[in-house]
């Protein structure tokens, strides 16, 4: 039996965090159903292959306050717990376990607080998309800065002059076709027009 829900929460600006005034955080509950053979990562994988989602990555999620200003992102949780911040220093915090994924619109900034041992995520970002790594301050800058993962991308700290020109991009990010999840009438279509 599946027992997924969803839910979504709209994050407003909020100081130096952009967030989206539009599009809200959706969070899907219990969407991924493990205990065939295939490894979890890969289930995720699938489903977001499936829906034209891709430019994957396996991970966890940055333990800075983050956010992307030109791409919407995905995440799935593969394995185990975390607690995340979505806004800000100041924004709502959510509890996710695996089988629930994030839709995280352009401009939300985004951080993990906390996660258990083993806590592993897929991403992945619609078609054209390609994230960039904006954060909130320097201290930010300096954590990015010696994560492990943080591979290729250019963290740049925003202030307030360069502000308005990220939010203009945030708002110029073009839509989804398709729902990550649930396809081409799935939530996003419904909730982000």
């Amino acid at each position: 039996m599946n027992t997924s829900s969803v839910e979504h929460i709209l994050v407003p600006e909020a100081g130096t965090a952009p967030n989206n005034n539009v599009l809200p955080l959706i969070l899907y509950r219990s969407v991924a159903q493990f205990g065939n053979a295939e490894e979890p990562e890969r289930t995720f994988e699938n489903i977001f292959w499936g829906n034209k989602w891709g430019s994957s990555f396996r991970d966890g999620t940055f333990p800075f306050h983050h956010y992307h200003s030109a791409a919407h992102e995905v995440v799935g949780v593969a394995r185990g717990k975390a607690v995340l911040q979505f806004g800000g220093p100041d924004g709502p915090v959510v509890d996710v376990k695996a089988g629930d994924a994030a839709l995280i619109p352009a401009g939300v900034v985004h951080c993990r607080l906390d996660d258990e041992p083993g806590y592993s995520i897929v991403g992945a970002y619609p078609p054209d998309q390609f994230p960039d790594c904006c954060v909130l301050s320097d201290e930010d800058k300096i954590v990015a800065s010696v994560h492990p993962d943080i591979s290729d991308l250019e963290v740049k700290v925003i202030t307030g002059n360069q502000l308005h020109e990220i939010k203009t991009s945030i708002s110029q990010t073009a839509l989804p076709a398709i729902d990550p999840i649930q396809g081409e009438n799935g939530y996003v279509t419904k909730v982000w027009d």
